[in-house]
């Protein structure tokens, strides 16, 4: 057991250790206290002098002492899983109780079937198609230079979390008692607000267990959104910034950093574990919690 915890505390002590040292090498620098080491995560070319973590200072423009931190992985992270969610989320819903409650025999047939090979298919695939088919045409549509960018992760993300909500809302929606629906009907409710107002309360518990599993995957998604999201560490001011997840700024780094550079990537992924965590708690406790006021 000593063992078992020494294997798994560890990890997280490290990353701990390097997020406490990289947060004092950061306020080292930026109180003027100290020289900003060469950083082989600079971005030539770019409206601002990024480093391996970094944040827009003020005047924009190149400067001989960049700021550090990981606000923009951050708020990338969070402007990306919060637009997945709000386009997937009423969408993966409304097919759900289309499915359950509304579709015939065949039709049901094709569509859960479809929405099964949808969740069985790599990641790396709807990175694929999104770079070769969702990129260019944001590009074309909006009149921009390039359409890797937040706007292309978030549409990339909200259809990868489709399957998770849909297929957890069919199975909890196909539980619910068809009394309920019944005893509805006979008091004069039309179908749709039986659905609505009947069913889909009464399995909000399914429900919620599918859009937690959906946003866990847009939060911890890397390879897809590393692929169409532009990987360049602006802050994520426009749609249509190219932009870095936190997800993404470990995965593309991690191969050859070292050192300090190295330490700051554990920190990011125990920002991201603590990032998740609290998603999580705070979902179930919004989603969930009527459930136990019942």
């Amino acid at each position: 057991m000593i063992k078992l915890a020494h294997r798994v505390g560890l990890p997280f002590l490290r990353a701990g250790a390097a997020f406490i040292k990289v947060f004092s090498y950061e306020q080292k620098i930026l109180s003027g206290s100290g020289t900003a080491a060469p950083d082989p995560g600079r971005v030539a070319g770019s409206d601002d002098e990024f480093h391996v973590l970094p944040v827009r200072h003020a005047g924009g423009g190149l400067r001989a002492d960049p700021k550090f931190g990981i606000l923009p992985f951050i708020l990338s992270s969070v402007y990306g899983t919060l637009g997945a969610t709000l386009i997937g989320v009423p969408i993966g819903l409304l097919t759900a109780v289309f499915l359950s409650k509304a579709a015939g025999p065949k039709v049901r047939t094709v569509v859960v079937t479809a929405i099964e090979l949808l969740s069985g298919i790599p990641s790396v695939v709807f990175g694929l198609l999104g770079m070769q088919v969702l990129v260019p045409a944001v590009a074309k549509t909006f009149g921009k230079a390039s359409g890797a960018c937040l706007l292309s992760a978030i549409v990339v993300l909200s259809i990868m979390i489709l399957p998770s909500i849909v297929s957890v809302s069919v199975t909890a929606l196909n539980a619910v008692p068809p009394e309920y629906e019944q005893g509805s009907l006979a008091l004069g409710a039309t179908d749709t607000e039986t659905w609505f107002k009947i069913s889909v309360p009464a399995a909000k518990s399914g429900i919620a267990a599918g859009i937690v599993l959906g946003i866990g995957r847009a939060i911890g998604e890397a390879m897809a959104v590393m692929m169409v999201a532009g990987n360049s560490p602006n802050m994520p001011d426009s749609l249509f910034r190219s932009v870095t997840f936190l997800t993404t700024a470990i995965a593309k780094e991690m191969s050859y950093a070292g050192g300090l550079q190295r330490q700051a990537l554990f920190s990011i992924a125990l920002v991201l574990f603590g990032f998740i965590m609290i998603i999580n708690v705070v979902l179930n406790v919004v989603l969930k919690g009527g459930d136990r006021d019942a």
